[in-house]
């Protein structure tokens, strides 16, 4: 069984596409089995469908309005030129007076993903009997869960999607069936070790950080610029520690891991949507899946 895994990352999930689209499209692998994290499970159910260019179009035209329904943050260019975010106490507030246990909400994305993903998709995919499964985090009961399409009807499953994405304190918390639940990759960004509990022999794994840290960030502007760098730093010791789970449990059930890094980094504010950007990226994935491939096959003839 071949599975294909793609970690969380935000607006970095276009180079994840770009790589994926490589691995399907020009080396022809057949993926049984689809796990995805965050922005990763966004992606996964076209993937599973063949779906790529759809897929393209609708995650590269994204942008911050597509996503919050209430927007807590303002973006704002810096003196290097680059993007920052900055809070918007209005928004903020306004949805602490609305009774949110969050600074934003996320019911755009929920609208959105209904509308990708259409119940006659839901079905086809039932049909050709592909394994997707979304990771979520049950922040009632301190667990990782893994929420399977096979198991679920159609309204509950683009539920578990947007869970899977929703970045908390700054989207929405959602309860359901009597859980909170929130983000993924808040206990596993790169789910491997579920992919080869399931069965997984050999896994493609898309991991949307460089495989070294190679950047210092700026100073923290106010408490929310502190709070993202601090969430970023807690989910890069996460995915660091799923990775190092993910290769013992390949060691001990004989399975083969290939990880695609992003070569350089792409943006340390991932909530940051830019369609040029986006499909920018999306094509650098695709040429670095490429490059990493001929490397591959070339470091194999030289061994023989």
């Amino acid at each position: 069984m071949r599975a294909l895994v793609i970690s969380g990352g935000g607006s970095k999930g276009a180079f994840a596409g770009g790589v994926a689209q490589y691995l399907i499209q020009e080396r022809g692998y057949t993926y049984d089995l689809f796990v995805g994290t965050s922005t990763g499970s966004l992606l996964i159910p076209h993937l599973a469908l063949n779906k790529v260019d759809k897929i393209k179009e609708a995650f590269t035209s994204v942008n911050e309005h597509s996503i919050f329904s209430i927007r807590p943050f303002r973006i704002k260019k810096n003196k290097l030129g680059g993007k920052q975010i900055v809070i918007d106490h209005f928004a903020v507030l306004r949805n602490f007076f609305r009774g949110s246990k969050t600074f934003g909400e996320s019911k755009s994305l929920r609208r959105l993903i209904e509308d990708t993903f259409t119940k006659e998709e839901f079905e086809e995919l039932i049909s050709i009997g592909k394994d997707v499964v979304v990771t979520v985090s049950n922040i009632s009961s301190n667990q990782v869960e893994y929420k399977s399409v096979k198991d679920f009807k159609y309204e509950d499953f683009l539920d578990w999607i947007w869970i899977s994405c929703n970045y908390i304190p700054f989207m929405s918390l959602v309860k359901k069936d009597g859980f909170e639940y929130a983000d993924g990759g808040l206990g596993s960004m790169v789910p491997i070790e579920e992919a080869i509990n399931r069965g997984a022999k050999i896994v493609d794994v898309i991991v949307l950080e460089t495989e070294v840290t190679n950047y210092n960030r700026l100073p923290s502007k106010n408490v929310f610029s502190l709070l993202t760098s601090m969430h970023e730093y807690m989910l890069d010791r996460v995915e660091k520690q799923n990775i190092k789970i993910g290769k013992f449990a390949a060691s001990h059930n004989d399975a083969i891991i290939n990880l695609y890094y992003t070569p350089t980094v792409l943006t340390t504010n991932s909530l940051v949507f830019d369609k040029k950007m986006m499909i920018r990226w999306w094509e650098s994935g695709f040429q670095y899946a490429h490059s990493k491939n001929l490397e591959l096959s070339e470091l194999k003839i030289d061994e023989s």
